[in-house]
């Protein structure tokens, strides 16, 4: 449900104890885990049992499974996610009883206030950038706050109360989170159009980070990624504002720019060069080699924003650059799942057109000379709807595709768009292409397709991402299958077992 921001924000302190309705996704959990670690007092309910849910209640909180209006108990705010109905029986209480009641967005501003925060904003790449600026600031010597939308494999959890007075948070725009902050700093990775149930109209979308730069701190700065037009277009906007602007890319007028970038495997290097600061075309500074040990070249470009922060934070190169090469990624995001009989099992979020092309590209580079096998699942019918084709598309880059029925999360089913409309618009011949509407039925038909040397991403931002176990299991399994046959026929034709 939406939950309106309230006219006033409170900081985190003044709430009482707050109640969160949804606790185990990924923006309430960080949220309250910061609370907690503040020791503010956090309660709250999902409706299954989850490692996260485990770990704040050992930091403290009343956590429940299930949704009951008792629940509430003494709470005085109450934090509602989107992925929560109307009629759930805790928000009906809080309702009854008058309790303030917050959308994540204003929680999370709840949590920022008193520092300064550094926000990354944009259609793609927000939860990888804002975690290559955690990491890098970490290591560079800061200790900041975050707030991330998936888990960082170095600590294992998506949000830590820092000392300092940084915050590190994600903005998202998909439902307008990103209006309700007030950063002193941001970085837009890029801004193409989504979220259109949201927002209505590509025009609309785009007015949004208009608007999200009137949210900026006047005295603060703006890193957009100059290679992408639309985040080159808002910031000729920030500029004619007055504001402080940093562009980075691989662009000839990037202010940050990656030279000679070359992807290997598993990462990619780059050497990192900053223009002259009076932009008069004076001799550029060449600061060191930039190393990532993710693979892709959207996720340099994800880097160079997190780096042009920390930087402009007056901290060392180096120290950010080491931050940046021991990063492991993050949850979800190419993410490697495990190798059995000879292939490559990796996971991502990507249910954009854009993202599928960057994460195929990704996979192509880990590959080698090995095909590329993927199983997509679209996320949402209106984004099925309006994209499906150009996502059917993107999928081309494969070798061979397993296109999955449209994962339905907040939206109705619509039965004239599913996964089949996607499938319908890849560029590949048909015996490469197959709609496989059931999840469950997707392991079998991804094994069935893959040899040694291949790799299989699983795609999209639902429960696709449950694959990589089954389909690894599958792959043992005909490992050890083949390895007895193997054994079987040796034996009978071994020499000298005849009488």
């Amino acid at each position: 449900m939406r939950v309106p921001v309230p006219d006033e924000l409170l900081p985190a302190e003044a709430l009482g104890r707050t109640h969160f309705v949804g606790i185990g996704g990924a923006g309430l959990s960080a949220i309250a885990r910061i609370m907690l670690e503040r020791g503010l007092p956090v309660s709250g309910s999902d409706g299954a049992d989850s490692p996260v849910l485990e770990v704040l209640r050992g930091l403290g909180a009343r956590v429940h499974v299930g949704h009951a209006a008792e629940q509430l108990g003494d709470a005085e705010t109450v934090v509602v996610s989107t992925a929560v109905r109307e009629d759930n029986p805790e928000v009906v209480e809080a309702q009854r009883r008058g309790l303030r009641l917050l959308p994540r967005s204003a929680a999370l501003a709840a949590v920022m206030q008193g520092r300064r925060t550094l926000a990354v904003a944009g259609t793609h790449g927000k939860t990888t950038t804002t975690s290559l600026l955690t990491v890098a600031l970490q290591a560079a010597g800061a200790d900041p706050t975050y707030a991330v939308g998936g888990e960082l494999a170095q600590t294992g959890t998506n949000a830590r109360h820092g000392t300092d007075d940084l915050f590190v948070a994600e903005a998202d725009e998909s439902d307008g989170a990103f209006l309700v902050y007030s950063p002193h700093a941001a970085v837009v990775t890029n801004v193409e159009a989504d979220h259109l149930d949201t927002w209505g109209t590509e025009e609309a979308y785009r007015a949004a980070f208009t608007d999200f730069l009137g949210r900026l701190d006047p005295a603060g700065f703006l890193v957009c990624v100059v290679d992408d037009p639309g985040a080159r277009d808002l910031a000729a906007q920030a500029r004619a504002r007055g504001l402080e602007v940093i562009g980075v890319g691989e662009s000839a007028d990037a202010d940050l720019r990656a030279e000679g970038l070359v992807l290997e495997g598993t990462g990619s290097r780059c050497t990192v060069v900053r223009r002259a600061g009076d932009g008069d075309g004076g001799p550029a500074e060449v600061l060191g080699e930039l190393r990532l040990a993710i693979p892709g070249r959207h996720y340099v470009l994800d880097a160079l924003g997190a780096l042009a922060v920390g930087l402009r934070l007056g901290l060392p190169f180096e120290g950010l650059a080491a931050g940046m090469a021991g990063f492991g990624g993050t949850r979800r995001r190419m993410e490697r799942k495990g190798e059995a009989d000879g292939v490559l099992v990796y996971d991502s979020y990507a249910h954009h057109p854009v993202e599928i092309a960057g994460d195929l590209a990704a996979a192509r580079s880990v590959a080698g000379e090995g095909r590329v096998l993927v199983a997509y699942q679209p996320h949402l019918v209106s984004r099925t709807r309006i994209f499906g084709t150009a996502m059917g598309e993107a999928l081309g880059a494969a070798d061979e595709v397993v296109v999955l029925d449209v994962y339905l999360a907040r939206e109705e089913a619509d039965p004239a768009v599913t996964g089949r409309l996607v499938a319908d618009a890849v560029p590949l011949p048909p015996a490469q292409v197959r709609f496989v509407p059931a999840l469950a039925d997707a392991p079998a038909a991804l094994v069935e397709r893959a040899r040694p040397g291949d790799l299989v991403l699983t795609l999209g931002a639902g429960d696709v991402t449950t694959l990589g176990a089954p389909v690894l299991d599958l792959l043992r399994r005909r490992a050890a299958a083949g390895t007895a046959a193997g054994t079987a026929a040796g034996t009978e034709a071994r020499p000298g077992d005849r009488a």
